[in-house]
């Protein structure tokens, strides 16, 4: 009997202690928010004008007032909307668990402090990074003129000549990772999705005249990829790490279209030529065709073969190269895909082509679509016909692989870059080498052995 009841006051102890002890909001309630609902309630997508991804915007609240009332969670809206028998909140998805209220009922009780440490609120550099070795080059664009190369780095975007001889901006932002660049079709802007993985997905919109941040819009938890311009540079789509693709509005950011159909990351988003379609490529291995104004799924326009890694259009026509995890590339018509019958016939497919020695990361059309790069695992990108899937060339002289492409816009010029951090321009059709660069200032140091030593 004495047994039994210093064990219930054992426990009994152990519960106040647990229950005194102080909630964090950054360790304990914001992995509860992440998880339930910030998918709702996020910058890109505010219902009820309630942002819960920060602190700041958490007490700021939404068009039903303030979020809380530190120290009285009985009269605060938040706990109101997450409790009862059927809660209000979260409106996707399970309700949260009564130790998951309980803990944000005691974090408001305690005061409803902010711990966020600094770092986390803001990973913006107050001044571009100095490189000792060249980072892995994974993003690179021309602008539509031919005249600037933007080459990704850590934390900015490098703006060159397009021969590489003079570094004509650095444009900083906060996302350390950049996956993906572009600029629309105008030249007015260059669009950048940027990441910290497992944090925030960021889409930069910067202005080319100016070199200035025009917009920066966080509209994910985690990384996005595959940014695209609409033809008349409204709106940008991008693909998330959650299995989402966003379309959201250039002026404010607003969240103009969700879709949720893809099982897997989707690393690549593009516009038919009319800008009324969006395709996207996914690691689920399908190329979705949706309609751009609603969101309406309209069919996969392949056969699911293997998982997609890179997608790039023909510049004229509704036609989609796509580089694949077990090395192959085809080409598609854009196009629905009733024709499959039961059969699943991959009615849409244009061409095959070789395999390369390893999963397909870079592809890319140059000016007129009659060439087309790939590039992979292997140190070598291959060019071929685009019309007969023939090989006009094999691209050597790279330490690694090749993570991004681009041809020139006005010339059958072709820069790559990847793991090594080279730039190496090819005269394409030729497979000539023209030149190769560093595309980031490196300050010179004491050797990396000795550095390790001490």
């Amino acid at each position: 009997m004495k047994l039994r009841v210093i064990l219930s006051l054992v426990c009994a102890v152990a519960v106040l202690r647990a229950e005194d002890k102080p909630v964090s909001f950054y360790n304990d309630v914001v992995p509860i928010f992440k998880r339930s609902c910030n998918g709702c309630h996020h910058p890109g997508k505010l219902k009820g004008q309630l942002d819960l991804t920060t602190y700041e915007a958490l007490v700021k609240g939404g068009k039903h007032g303030v979020s809380f009332k530190a120290g009285d969670p009985k009269n605060s809206l938040l706990i109101e909307e997450i409790t009862g028998e059927e809660p209000s909140m979260p409106k996707e998805g399970d309700p949260l668990t009564k130790d998951e209220v309980a803990l944000i009922e005691r974090w408001i009780v305690q005061g409803a402090k902010d711990d966020t440490p600094a770092s986390a609120k803001s990973l913006k550099l107050s001044e571009p990074p100095t490189y000792v070795v060249p980072p892995v080059i994974s993003a690179l664009a021309f602008s539509p003129d031919g005249k600037i190369l933007a080459v990704s780095g850590y934390h900015e975007v490098l703006l060159l000549e397009a021969d590489g001889t003079n570094l004509l901006a650095r444009l900083l932002g906060e996302s350390p990772r950049i996956e993906s660049l572009t600029y629309s079709a105008d030249g007015r802007f260059l669009g950048v999705a940027g990441s910290a993985p497992a944090r925030f997905g960021e889409i930069q919109i910067w202005n080319t005249a100016s070199n200035t941040l025009e917009k920066a819009y966080k509209v994910s938890t985690d990384s996005i990829y595959g940014i695209s311009f609409s033809p008349s540079a409204d709106r940008v789509a991008i693909g998330c790490a959650d299995k989402t693709v966003r379309i959201i509005a250039v002026a404010d950011g607003k969240e103009l279209l969700k879709f949720d159909s893809h099982s897997d990351w989707v690393f690549g988003t593009l516009w038919t030529v009319d800008g009324k379609r969006l395709l996207t490529g996914s690691r689920d291995q399908a190329m979705k065709l949706i309609d751009a104004s609603n969101g309406q799924f309209i069919d996969d326009i392949n056969k699911l073969i293997e998982p997609i890694l890179c997608i790039a259009r023909h510049p004229k026509e509704d036609i989609v190269a796509y580089g694949g995890e077990l090395g192959i590339s085809r080409t598609y018509k854009i196009s629905d895909n009733q024709g499959r019958t039961a059969a699943n016939n991959d009615v849409n497919l244009r061409k095959t082509f070789e395999r390369l020695p390893g999963p397909v990361h870079a592809i890319a059309y140059n000016k007129d679509g009659s060439l087309l790069a790939i590039g992979g695992a292997g140190p070598e990108v291959r060019v071929f016909n685009s019309g007969e899937a023939k090989r006009v060339a094999a691209l050597k002289g790279h330490s690694g692989a090749i993570f991004a492409v681009a041809f020139h816009t006005q010339t059958n010029l072709l820069v790559t870059g990847g793991f090594d951090g080279t730039l190496r321009i090819y005269e394409a059709s030729k497979g000539e080498l023209v030149c190769s660069f560093v595309p980031v200032p490196l300050k010179v140091g004491p050797p990396i052995q000795q550095a390790a030593a001490n």
